[in-house]
C-alpha cells in the first residue's frame, strides 16, 4: 500500500515535470530573437558582411567548434557514469545530460536544471538518495572548476585586462560587479556543499529535513527525510572512493567546461585567425567571466542578456565593426539552440515513458487512502 509520503512525492514529481514542457522553448527563443533582431536593425551594415570570406579553413574551424560541443557533452556523460559507478548506461547518461541541458536552457540562471536533475537520474533507475548525491557532487565539481579557474585566469591575464572594455568604462564596471557577485555565490555554495557532503552529511541531511518542515513544503517532508538519509549513506560511499575515482571525475569536468569555452575561439578562428593570434587565452577567460555573470540573469538560459553581453564584452576581438551581434547569434546558434531543439523532441517521449502510468497509479492510490 502506498504511503502519504510516496503520494506526495509522486505529486511533487508531476508538478516539477511540468517545468520541462516542449512549449517552454518559445520564451527563450522569442527573447533571444527579439534582442538579436533589434541589435541587427540598429547596427546592420551590409559592407561589414561583404568583408567576410568563407573558405575551407572556415568550414574546418566551424567543425572544430562542433567538436568542442561534443567534448562538452561527452565530458558530462563520462562524469555522470563515473559518479553513478556504472549504474547509468551510455544511453541513459546521454538522455539525462540532454534533459538537464534543456532544462537549464528554459529556466532562469545557468543553474536552473539542477532542481530537476535528481528526478532525471532517479527515473533512469538510480535510487533517490544516490541520485541526490550524484547531482550534488556534480554541482560541487562544477563549482570547484569555477572557484579554482577564476583566480588563475585573473593571475595570468591581469585584472585590468580581463575586465577593461576600451571606450566603455561603465560596461566594464557593470560586468566586473556582476562577476564578483556571481563568483561570491559560487564560492559560498562550494564551501557549504563541500562541507556538507565531505565532512558533515548528517548536518546536510538535517538542513534538508528542516527546510521541508516549512508550511508550504511540509507535504513532502517524508520523502525529504528518506532522501536525506539516503544522502548520508551515498555520501559515505562517495567519500571512500580513492584518488583515481575523483581524478577521473574532475578530469571529465575539466574536459566539459574547457571545451565549452573554446567554442568562441574556434568560431573566431574561422574568419579572423590572424587577427586573434595571441588573444586566445583572453577570449577563453572572458567566456568564463561571461558564464559566471549569467548566473544572476533573470531570463531563461540568459536569453537576450547573453547576446548583448557577448557583443559588448567580446566584440573587441571581432575586427570588422558591425559584426559583433552576428557572431553572438552564431555562438548561441551553435552552443545553445541545439539543446532547445533536441530537448523539445526528447521531452514528450521521455515524460510519457517515465510518467505515462502515473495518473492511473495516483488515482488508485487515492482510492486506497479513502478506504483506509
Amino acid at each position: 500500500m502506498s504511503t502519504n509520503g510516496e503520494t506526495a512525492n509522486s505529486n511533487h514529481e508531476n508538478k516539477e515535470i511540468r517545468k520541462i514542457k516542449s512549449s517552454r522553448i518559445l520564451l527563450p527563443v522569442f527573447i533571444g530573437l527579439v534582442v538579436v533582431g533589434y541589435l541587427f536593425y540598429r547596427e546592420y551594415d551590409p559592407n561589414a558582411f561583404a568583408q567576410l570570406h568563407f573558405t575551407w579553413k572556415s568550414a574546418f574551424w566551424i567543425f572544430v567548434a562542433f567538436l568542442c560541443i561534443f567534448g562538452r557533452d561527452i565530458g558530462y556523460i563520462i562524469r555522470i557514469r563515473i559518479l553513478s559507478e556504472g549504474e547509468l548506461s551510455w544511453r541513459k547518461a546521454f538522455r539525462i545530460i540532454m534533459l538537464w541541458e534543456f532544462t537549464s536552457a528554459i529556466t532562469p540562471s545557468a543553474v536552473g536544471g539542477t532542481s530537476l536533475a535528481v528526478i532525471y537520474v532517479n527515473k533512469e533507475g538510480v535510487s533517490v538518495g544516490k541520485s541526490s548525491a550524484i547531482v550534488m557532487f556534480t554541482s560541487l565539481l562544477d563549482e570547484i572548476y569555477f572557484v579554482v579557474m577564476f583566480p588563475i585566469l585573473i593571475w595570468v591575464t591581469g585584472l585590468d585586462a580581463l575586465f577593461n572594455i576600451p571606450g566603455s568604462p561603465g560596461i566594464s564596471t557593470s560586468i566586473f560587479t556582476l562577476c564578483i557577485i556571481g563568483y561570491s555565490i559560487k564560492l559560498v555554495w562550494v564551501l557549504l556543499l563541500g562541507y556538507g557532503l565531505l565532512f558533515n552529511p548528517r548536518g546536510l541531511s538535517n538542513i534538508i529535513q528542516w527546510i521541508f518542515k516549512l508550511p508550504f513544503l511540509r507535504r513532502w517532508k517524508d520523502g525529504a527525510a528518506k532522501a536525506g538519509n539516503d544522502i548520508v549513506v551515498s555520501s559515505g560511499e562517495m567519500k571512500t572512493k580513492g584518488w583515481k575515482f575523483w581524478s577521473k571525475a574532475f578530469l571529465s569536468t575539466f574536459l566539459s567546461w574547457t571545451s565549452r569555452y573554446w567554442i568562441v575561439n574556434a568560431l573566431l578562428m574561422a574568419f579572423f585567425a590572424n587577427e586573434i593570434a595571441g588573444h586566445h587565452f583572453m577570449i577563453f577567460a572572458r567566456q568564463l567571466v561571461l558564464w559566471v555573470t549569467l548566473l544572476i540573469t533573470p531570463t531563461p538560459g540568459g536569453s537576450g542578456v547573453a547576446e548583448v553581453m557577448f557583443s559588448q564584452y567580446l566584440g573587441e576581438f571581432i575586427p570588422i565593426a558591425g559584426l559583433a551581434i552576428a557572431f553572438a547569434f552564431l555562438w548561441r546558434l551553435v552552443s545553445y539552440y541545439p539543446y532547445l531543439i533536441i530537448g523539445a523532441f526528447m521531452v514528450p517521449k521521455w515524460v510519457q515513458d517515465k510518467f505515462g502510468g502515473k495518473k492511473k497509479q495516483n488515482n488508485t492510490t487515492e482510492e486506497e487512502q479513502k478506504i483506509d
